[in-house]
């Protein structure tokens, strides 16, 4: 091992992968789960609008900025709308794809932590589903938003009465925000650059997407936040150990990575009194 690796990269890393058939039959496994459970909830519609008048009068009971406002600005150009529909039709499953396989390669540990609160997420957005259907506010007539996919493309939707490769009344919880905050706080925990903390503008720029595409309301983000929140208390990373060492702070700097030979500590006070008495030394 490198006598500069850090100590939390270092642990981490003696984790074996798990298997990649296993893992590939896995990960595919659920999706399917996922995608014939959200089937069991489509033909609702009657109850999915009448939820949707409910959280729409309550975020405007509770101040929430309109939606209208996000939606606004994205149609001040054709550009501007055309991206947004985009990035909410491309990015959101080869993202996390190309997260977990980064993890998988370079931090097996991290990588199935993330894989079981993707999945308990995911199981969990989907009971709400089935108990809660939402019609989005793009299909809401007291919201006043167009359907910018329609109108302007691209559009991953067609119309409800003949597309039935996808619920479109699951508003709530967002995955597209669940997802996309969570492969912000993986890459954040899973890495050490001082510049890691601008990948929390992905799940950043997927709200204003997802709510200005009249696809979710701010709820379903809000939502989905305390889902995530509540799987990242409960599923913590571990080492090959079986501790859960792994924070946002970067790792205590070590008498191996400081070039000094022993995997010790480095007191940083000693560091301050040595250099110190040698000040005074010179004098």
């Amino acid at each position: 091992m490198n006598g500069r690796t850090e100590p939390a990269e270092a642990e981490t890393d003696a984790i074996a992968r798990p298997p990649l058939v296993r893992e590939l039959l896995l990960v595919a496994g659920l999706f399917l789960v996922y995608k014939l459970g959200r089937q069991l909830a489509t033909g609702h519609t009657g109850e999915a609008f009448r939820n949707a008048d409910g959280v729409w009068n309550f975020e405007r009971a509770a101040h929430l900025p309109g939606e209208g406002s996000v939606q606004r600005l994205l149609l001040h150009g054709d550009t501007l709308i055309h991206t947004a529909n985009t990035y909410y039709a491309t990015v959101h499953f080869p993202a996390t794809a190309a997260f977990l396989v980064w993890l998988y390669l370079r931090r097996p540990a991290h990588y199935v932590w993330a894989r079981r609160v993707l999945a308990a997420l995911t199981a969990t957005a989907l009971v709400v589903h089935l108990a809660f259907p939402l019609a989005p506010p793009r299909m809401l007539a007291a919201a006043g938003l167009i359907d910018t996919g329609q109108v302007y493309g691209p559009s991953v939707y067609g119309s409800p009465e003949t597309d039935h490769l996808s619920n479109q009344f699951a508003a709530m919880p967002s995955l597209h925000f669940g997802w996309a905050l969570m492969v912000a706080i993986g890459l954040i925990v899973a890495t050490r650059s001082r510049w890691r903390w601008l990948w929390l503008l992905h799940p950043l720029l997927t709200l204003l997407v997802i709510v200005g595409t009249a696809n979710h309301y701010w709820l379903d983000a809000i939502v989905a936040t305390a889902m995530l929140g509540l799987a990242l208390a409960v599923i913590r990373p571990q080492t090959s150990s079986g501790g859960t060492p792994i924070s946002l702070r970067s790792p205590v700097r070590t008498a191996t990575t400081a070039g000094r030979g022993a995997d010790q500590p480095v007191p940083a006070a000693r560091d301050e009194e040595s250099a110190l008495v040698g000040t005074g030394a010179g004098r």
